[in-house]
């Protein structure tokens, strides 16, 4: 290990060892209340995560710094952080076969984890446990509004699995944007009818406020590490919030900027205008840098500071409490079966061009022109064209859900598989 990232020294009596996941950088976790000297955070960078997709460069790199960042600051609180670079000569390239050498160094008495929020690594880490000779034990992730089940339990017996249902249930149990009698405030559940004005360029566009980080010698380690990748990859102008306070300053810069125009125009879109309104809050709270209820917090407290409208702040809420905890829950309930589904039978290849954008159909041409530049479309963007598309020309599901997860830098399978 080079740099900020020391040598990993003598094994220590005692020691338990704390996985920290590239998207589990939640600083307020119960784990780090304090310093303790016979516990170990394990955090890595590994072929394993950057190779079983070809991912865009910008998700590799803001992950990877991301992830530095957060060993950097747990370190400079106290906490013992052991960090496998992805060029680390000691690097496995394997979660477990690292945990394995880990636990060995340092002769560990027990590992922990918190539950990753893909099935793909829940259930090796829980293989893992299950076979491991140390005892293993899982943690909450603390992040979520929902167990893992709870959405299930909510639809029990139910045909159909009706958001509007679930996120009335949500604004109910959380006590979100209710009025005094515990109904909804103004009247109504739900503004969507207000929410899919034509933006005609007024007013302009919140501004891009996010910080600007130059991580090209971070990017050249990546490339000489051997990991592949595609899209622009922005190494000396990385546009994404790093850490928490990072993310709380673009909460912070949406709530006042963006919030109030957001609801009007959120299903808008426009040439030479990649944001228009919206928060970029996603990769911060998909790593958990952000908690959804501080967000949530935010705009309603906005709303009723008289600085937004209500139609703003539930449209935006609607997305964070409903739509995200909805198909979590979805996620949940219907893997592992879930990702070869295929009522179609639709088994067309993806086309070439959601890979380089060079096509005539303009919507299709734009939006993925911004993908490969900026890894992030909006939703409406990723729903209703290049997943409109994709479904009129049949095109085989799976190849659709490997494309998004690949090429947005906030893609992690529980929340892109639903919406694929």
């Amino acid at each position: 290990m080079t740099g900020t990232f020391a040598t990993i020294k003598a094994a220590a009596s005692a020691t338990t060892l704390r996985l920290v996941l590239g998207d589990q950088l939640n600083p307020r976790h119960s784990w780090f209340a304090a310093p303790r000297d016979d516990v170990r955070y394990v955090m890595m960078e590994v072929r394993q995560e950057s190779d079983y997709v070809l991912h865009h460069a910008q998700k590799i790199l803001a992950i990877f710094a991301a992830m530095r960042d957060f060993a950097r600051a747990r370190r400079a609180e106290g906490h013992h952080v052991d960090y496998l670079a992805i060029d680390d000569a000691d690097n496995r390239q394997s979660l477990t076969e690292n945990l394995d050498a880990l636990a060995a160094r340092y002769r560990a008495v027990a590992i922990e984890y918190q539950w990753p929020d893909e099935w793909r690594l829940d259930t090796q880490l829980a293989d893992y446990a299950r076979c491991s000779a140390l005892p293993c034990r899982a943690v909450d992730s603390e992040h979520f509004y929902t167990a893992r089940d709870e959405t299930a339990a909510l639809f029990a017996g139910r045909r159909q699995w009706l958001m509007e249902r679930f996120y009335r249930a949500m604004r109910r149990k959380h006590g979100v944007l209710l009025d005094a009698e515990g109904g909804p405030a103004g009247g109504q559940w739900n503004y969507d009818a207000e929410n899919r004005g034509s933006w005609s360029g007024t007013p302009p566009p919140a501004a891009d406020r996010r910080p600007q980080h130059d991580h090209s010698a971070l990017w050249h380690t990546i490339c000489n590490a051997g990991v592949r990748s595609f899209g622009e990859t922005d190494a000396h102008c990385l546009r994404w919030p790093l850490n928490r306070s990072e993310a709380l300053q673009q909460l912070d810069h949406f709530i006042e900027n963006a919030l109030p125009h957001f609801g009007q125009y959120q299903d808008a879109m426009a040439s030479g205008a990649p944001y228009i309104f919206h928060s970029l809050l996603s990769f911060a709270l998909n790593t958990k840098m952000l908690d959804p209820r501080e967000v949530v917090a935010a705009a309603e407290t906005a709303w009723r500071d008289g600085r937004v409208p209500l139609a703003a702040a539930e449209g935006f809420i609607r997305q964070i409490l409903g739509w995200r905890e909805y198909v979590r829950g979805i996620y949940w309930q219907a893997m592992p079966e879930y990702l070869e589904r295929n009522a179609m039978q639709a088994t067309a290849p993806l086309p070439d061009f959601y890979w380089h954008g060079d096509t005539d159909l303009n919507c299709l041409h734009e939006t993925n022109e911004q993908t490969l530049r900026y890894g992030y479309v909006r939703l409406i963007q990723r729903l209703m064209v290049t997943g409109l598309f994709a479904a009129l020309f049949g095109v085989d599901p799976r190849r659709v859900h490997e494309w998004s997860l690949a090429v947005y830098v906030d893609a992690v399978e529980w929340v892109e598989l639903p919406n694929t």
